[in-house]
């Protein structure tokens, strides 16, 4: 059976006379009160009664909405000289896949190549500003030498790309046009899951398509892609529909489509947009400044299950928990540890640990913020002032050989060397030589750092068999593995 894959929308063509589409995401949309006059109509004195008794409900008619804001929706077709659009090697006829887990993708859709001539690639876009201003997807346009707007009306025109945002996967194009349709754009956080939106596209380079669905989900957290929480919807998204809008039942835009989740490379029911705050903030920064700037906290964290909220003495697993702290980032100038469960940003709730990127990526370097943490069965509070997210440097990791053990844990430890601990800038720790039993069931591998012991700092191996042996029925063991630390709680033997 093949891989579930999370690809782009997006794509990479090659050759004149050969095309090829991006993809997006598509939901069904109620109209709003401006196209009342295209909803069936139903006369509550006599419902309609389906074959099984029950009443029928009439669905919605797009006809309206369609007509007047999909002429503000835009084909974007690009070329590239050096086949590096859409993030293809030039060596190569597939996806670059580096950095994202097996199960996820980008979305490309691609035809076999000639190894000479352009590379072109289609998306989709939406005009915002009746001056020319056009809202896109960063891989869209990624790598491009020539960007080319269509309108609804055969129009066409050559495009200037403002800026580019990665981390948002965001790009801002400016045609030399006035007096342009234009959407208008809503509110995400209004929009409830079950409600009906629709997505305006080219799949697979069929212009101005229209598919419809509901909203899934919302505030999903997907793989590489941790400064942004999507909507998810059930729409008919295909390549080609990247960078289109998403429209919600009043004719605004709440998202732009962006990624699908599937196994063949077509719609599975699984797309899923930028909500289009996130996408206002970036073109706002990029018209402005001509480039866009995200807070960084500077440090690694991950979820907080029941095990850890045990250990930690929280009441229920919430928050996000600190793993490792940058050094001389913002977070460890403001006095965060390994161990700490951030609570809450500003006032703020944070849930999961999925919560806390995006909201730090949407403030600036140098933003103030207070952070409310658990430390030591306590909450404090603490300040710090951001850095920028282009700051960000990993803490790498190192293995070994030699055989000190702890049988509780049912592991062979190690002490670092001075090597070791010079060359990966951390003071101390025990490497994971064998494991089994209890630590082994746990998920903790030979290679792990071992760093600290239930927040406690660990350095040799007489110190982790006492903290082990002052352990309850758990222990929380913070291990530094590849770039990352994580914590990993172990029930004990």
């Amino acid at each position: 059976m093949q891989a579930n894959v999370l690809k782009r929308s997006a794509v990479a063509v090659a050759i004149a006379g050969a095309f090829a589409l991006g993809g997006v995401a598509a939901d069904r949309l109620l109209p709003s009160a401006a196209f009342a006059a295209v909803v069936p109509t139903v006369n509550p004195a006599a419902p309609t009664v389906a074959v099984n008794g029950a009443p029928a409900v009439a669905l919605p008619d797009f006809s309206g909405l369609v007509e007047q804001y999909g002429p503000a929706v835009v084909n974007i077709s690009v070329t590239s000289d050096n086949r590096k659009v859409l993030g293809q090697d030039e060596n190569d006829d597939t996806p670059d896949l580096q950095g994202l887990p097996p199960q996820f993708r980008q979305f490309f859709h691609n035809f076999q190549m000639p190894r000479q001539g352009p590379t072109r690639g289609v998306g989709s876009g939406f005009i915002i500003d009746p001056d020319g201003i056009v809202l896109t997807n960063a891989h869209v346009v990624d790598g491009a030498d020539n960007v080319n707007v269509k309108l609804t009306d055969k129009r066409e025109f050559t495009a200037k790309v403002l800026g580019v945002d990665k981390t948002t996967d965001i790009a801002v194009l400016k045609i030399d046009a006035k007096n342009l349709p234009a959407v208008k754009t809503g509110d995400p956080a209004q929009t409830r899951v079950g409600s009906w939106v629709v997505a305006i596209g080219q799949p697979f380079g069929f212009e101005n398509t229209v598919t419809s669905g509901i909203v899934s989900a919302k505030s999903r957290a997907l793989p590489e892609d941790s400064y942004v929480r999507f909507i998810q919807t059930d729409a008919a998204v295909n390549p080609g529909n990247s960078g289109g809008p998403l429209f919600n039942l009043k004719g605004e835009v709440i998202g732009i489509n962006s990624q699908i989740f599937s196994r063949s490379g077509g719609s599975q029911g699984l797309a899923f947009a930028i909500p289009i705050d996130v996408a206002m903030q970036v073109e706002q920064q990029i018209v402005k400044h001509g480039k866009v700037s995200h807070g960084r906290l500077g440090v690694a964290i991950q979820d907080v299950n029941q095990a850890l909220a045990a250990n930690f003495g929280l009441k229920s697993p919430k928050g996000a928990l600190v793993s490792s702290v940058q050094k001389d980032g913002a977070g460890a100038k403001a006095g965060l540890k390994p161990g700490d469960v951030i609570l809450t940003l500003n006032g703020e709730e944070i849930a999961g640990s999925s919560d806390l990127p995006p909201k730090i990526a949407s403030l600036s370097p140098g933003a103030s913020v207070t952070l409310g943490i658990w430390r030591d069965g306590a909450e404090k509070h603490l300040t710090a002032t951001l850095g920028s997210i282009d700051d960000g440097k990993n803490i790498v990791a190192s293995g070994g050989k030699q055989d000190l053990g702890n049988a509780r844990l049912g592991i062979a430890v190690r002490p670092l060397t001075a090597e070791e601990r010079r060359d990966n800038d951390i003071a101390g720790g025990l490497v994971v030589q064998d494991v089994a039993g209890a630590a082994e069931r746990a998920g903790v591998r030979p290679g792990d750092v071992i760093v600290a012991v239930n927040t406690q700092p660990v350095r040799t191996v007489e110190e982790l068999k006492s903290m082990v042996a002052k352990s309850g029925k758990t222990v929380a063991l913070l291990v530094q593995r590849d770039n990352a630390q994580i914590f990993i709680p172990v029930t004990l033997g």
